[in-house]
């Protein structure tokens, strides 16, 4: 008999094909698994390997081996005969044929069911993939101009002059905020590193930037030594750097050069020139400085020689815009304080602003104070409107005026705008605490409770003891249904805030009386500070006609929370009262008087 002749009657033909068709079956099935589950690529390698393996063996078992009644055998072993290897044979057909009928089955489905699904699904993942990599290849080309401007570093040997380095490098970030081709973090978030030891690719990375400016001031009498250093995060290379051996007399023709510097090597496209500096007396120069410095404070006697200071600055330099401006907020800061009365710092606040828009009637940073007095002082939101629109031309990436801008569509009821603008805010101001908590109550104006918690939490994790944050996590665990939470939250609060909580969080969980104390205790000793508040807590508590009369009380006393009162949940249950209509009326917040209010941003790009 042949060796081919032999092969076939020992079956090897057969069991091949049968070998072969499983194989490619359970190869198959192999591809679904590894496709689907989170396997490495080698495993389904490692199952080819092991089948090609299996093959082998399959041919040598059925070339020495056969199946006979007694089990499998030596093939040498058994009587030519007695052998059924013609049976064998027929049943292998059998199998055959029903694995065939199988893959067939499988063939067909896959070629005419799963083709289409999976076609279109690769289609759709390509193009995301492709989407996915020019969004993040725009991104990149966008964070290419991108910039944070650290607080210069005082090498002065009298530590007093630090108002001066400070104040350097804050006059270049205003600067270079005026170029709409640059994104320029914030100088809250920018100085946020100041006195810390950092890399700077943790800088870029926490702040988003791809370049840092960071640089030293050593000032001495009339002579100054800068330096300035341009590095890019990735890498930290050194882009450019440059000293300054100069007199103060040159201090702005400095701030000019650094930001055509910044300009020229961060390859901005510029619509016309570079911003430059508007040139003082270099005395009242120093003395604005000093008096913005003591200004960011925020302390009494730190206001009282801030004023002192701008005072003798605009005696030097009268025409001085920003000195006049910066002096209009020492006014409000004082009234918050309660050093001045609300209608005299208001009073004298308008005046020192309006002197500011005489000499330039374009200074942007006027017109945004104009637009908040206009808003929570005046009650004018039309006002408010025209004069953050008007800002917003003049420096359209002005943050601060952004973010107040926030504020004003909220009081318009226009809540998505509201988180739209203040999510911009943050991404350019990532670590500035207020920036989030600031987000995180238009969270909870429109009800978006989660993310508003997350917010709050992210402004307490920044500033720990930032008064009225656990507050407002509080409020949003209240409104959650979460009252044991939230009155957790109102006693860890360390301010006015959690006097004004504690009521709240008290009347949730039916503790009455001692929501009455705690509410008799806010009233005695802020009547007239949180009117408003007051208010709101008698509306949650359900007392509609206490609730009114310190709504009342709010607008005599020219409390500025009313700016905020549309958004309000805590006024829900006085919404179907017949006074609530008339009530917002009166203070122009009609829906009707809201819609007649145009106010369009536009966000750069």
């Amino acid at each position: 008999m042949s060796f081919f002749a032999e092969l076939k009657r020992r079956n090897v033909f057969k069991v091949a094909i049968a070998y072969i068709v499983m194989a490619w079956l359970l190869m198959q099935v192999a591809d679904v698994i590894v496709n689907n589950i989170a396997v490495p690529g080698w495993v389904f390698q490692v199952i080819l390997l092991l089948l090609g393996i299996g093959f082998l063996l399959a041919l040598f078992f059925a070339w020495a081996f056969e199946l006979t009644p007694q089990g499998l055998m030596r093939e040498h072993k058994v009587d030519r005969s007695q052998s059924i290897a013609h049976e064998t044979s027929r049943k292998l057909d059998f199998v055959i044929i029903g694995v065939l009928v199988l893959a067939l089955g499988y063939f067909a489905y896959d070629k005419f069911v799963l083709d289409a699904s999976r076609d279109a699904a690769l289609v759709e993942a390509t193009t995301q993939a492709v989407s996915a990599q020019a969004a993040a290849e725009e991104a990149s080309v966008e964070s290419d101009k991108s910039i944070a401007v650290l607080s210069f570093v005082n090498m002065s040997d009298d530590a007093s002059n630090e108002f001066f380095s400070d104040g350097l490098a804050e006059e270049l970030i205003n600067l270079l905020a005026k170029i709409p081709g640059l994104r320029v973090t914030s100088r809250s978030s920018a100085f946020s590193y100041k006195g810390k030891d950092f890399k700077i690719a943790d800088v870029g990375r926490e702040l988003n930037v791809s370049n840092v400016l960071e640089g030293s001031v050593r000032k001495a009498g009339n002579q100054v030594r800068i330096t300035a250093q341009l590095i890019k995060v990735d890498g930290d290379v050194h882009l450019w750097s440059e000293t300054f051996d100069r007199s103060l007399d040159n201090i702005f023709a400095i701030q000019d050069e650094i930001a055509a510097a910044v300009v020229a090597h961060l390859k901005v496209t510029l619509l016309g020139d570079v911003p430059m500096v508007r040139e003082t007396d270099p005395e009242a120069y120093a003395l604005y400085l000093q008096g913005r410095y003591l200004n960011h404070r925020n302390t009494a006697g730190a206001l009282e020689q801030a004023f002192t200071l701008l005072q003798q600055a605009l005696v030097i330099d009268p025409g001085y815009a920003a000195a006049w401006v910066e002096l209009g907020a020492v006014y409000p800061y004082q009234a918050n304080l309660g050093l001045r009365p609300i209608d005299e710092s208001y009073t004298l606040s308008r005046e020192a602003i309006n002197k500011a828009l005489a000499i330039d009637p374009e200074f942007a940073p006027a017109l945004g104070s104009l637009g908040l007095m206009a808003m929570f002082y005046d009650n004018d939101l039309a006002a408010a409107a025209q004069h953050f629109e008007r800002a917003l031309l003049l420096e359209p990436a002005n943050s601060d005026i952004i973010a107040n801008s926030a504020n004003l569509t909220a009081a318009l009821g226009r809540l998505d705008e509201s988180i739209a603008l203040a999510k911009f805010v943050v991404a350019r101001d990532p670590v500035n605490p207020f920036a989030h908590n600031r987000l995180g109550v238009f969270y909870a104006f429109a009800g978006r409770w989660d993310e508003a918690i997350a917010s709050y939490s992210t402004a307490l994790t920044l500033s720990p003891d930032r008064s009225g944050t656990q507050y407002h996590i509080g409020m949003a665990l209240l409104f959650k249904g979460e009252p044991n939470a939230a009155l957790e939250a109102m006693q860890l609060e360390d301010s006015v805030w959690g006097m004004i909580g504690l009521p709240l969080a008290y009347h949730a969980l039916g503790r009455v009386g001692e929501s009455d104390a705690a509410l008799a205790e806010l009233i005695e000793q802020y009547e007239q500070g949180a009117a408003y508040n007051i208010a709101y807590v008698l509306a949650y508590r359900g007392e509609a006609d206490r609730a009114f009369e310190w709504l009342d009380k709010a607008v005599q006393f020219k409390d500025a929370g009313l700016a905020q009162i549309l958004g309000a949940p805590f006024f829900a249950n006085i919404h179907d009262d017949p006074r609530w209509l008339p009530f917002l009326e009166r203070i122009g917040r009609s829906p009707e008087q809201l819609a007649a209010i145009e106010f369009k941003v536009s966000l750069p790009e």
